[in-house]
């Protein structure tokens, strides 16, 4: 595995880039998005985006593209080991681990793994700025820079938000509002992102995160101005791609790794 590269300047200087790794085997790959998917749930725990059981993290198996890990029901973020993950078909039977899985987990993961072979994770927690965000029934604003990551590239799904998602057809729902999207925020429920890596997913939700906390701030002092629609445009193609996400988290990763350690287990 290999998550480096080398660039030489003119000065012949090295410079050394961090990008995603390349892995000799399926085993490998496993190992790695696992350890990602424990990292992410302790970073999100450390963020706070905890609400007693709600919340789940998932990511594809490798191997088996009907499976997806994900965190077992009832434990903490904060506590998550790769060791404690749950390997889950799209039944909803948990096919390794020996706890039971979050049934909203399945119902809407399993959905929108099966309408995006392209999405590797996929994030969801009941923040409280998504929380809140969501209530008003509308997408984000391009404000900010880290706003137009979201430019035309999220939605409102209004539909089923305020029941708990237990049935299949919900979760069908949600993915179908999703579409083509990095995000989608449900209404009277909260956030939901999606990527090509564990990293871009986690990431895409915690500046989404912050995005519906710094419109709701914005729009209770006043009135904020809107970043015109061909900068909005041109912002969200040079910082809100899937190499840009997975990069972005790099921070994140190096810092729950060194305070964390025993995620690995």
């Amino acid at each position: 595995m290999t998550d480096v590269t080398e660039r030489t300047t003119q000065d012949q200087t090295k410079l050394v880039f961090n990008v995603p790794p390349t892995f000799d085997s399926i085993n490998a790959e496993r190992r790695h998005r696992k350890e990602r998917l424990a990292g992410a749930l302790r970073i999100f725990g450390k963020l706070g985006f905890s609400e007693g059981v709600a919340g789940h993290i998932t990511a594809r198996d490798p191997e088996l593209l009907d499976h997806f890990w994900v965190n077992p029901f009832g434990m903490n973020f904060r506590h998550v080991k790769a060791s404690d993950l749950l390997l889950v078909n799209h039944e909803g039977q948990v096919v390794e681990g020996r706890r039971p899985v979050n049934r909203a987990a399945f119902v809407i993961h399993a959905a929108v793994h099966a309408a995006r072979p392209d999405v590797i994770a996929a994030a969801h927690a009941h923040s409280i700025y998504g929380k809140a965000f969501s209530s008003l029934g509308r997408t984000l604003d391009p404000i900010t820079q880290d706003a137009c990551i979201f430019f035309e590239d999220h939605v409102l799904v209004s539909e089923g938000g305020g029941r708990i998602v237990l049935d299949e057809e919900s979760g069908r729902i949600l993915a179908k509002g999703l579409g083509d999207k990095k995000a989608a925020i449900h209404q009277n429920h909260g956030l939901f992102t999606v990527g090509q890596s564990v990293d871009e997913a986690a990431w895409w939700f915690i500046t989404m995160e912050r995005t519906c906390q710094a419109q709701l701030l914005a729009e209770a002092a006043g009135t904020p101005l809107l970043v015109n629609a061909d900068d909005a445009r041109y912002t969200r193609d040079q910082s809100g791609y899937p190499l840009a996400g997975w990069f972005s988290f790099q921070p994140l990763w190096d810092d729950i790794v060194k305070t964390d350690p025993e995620l690995f287990d």
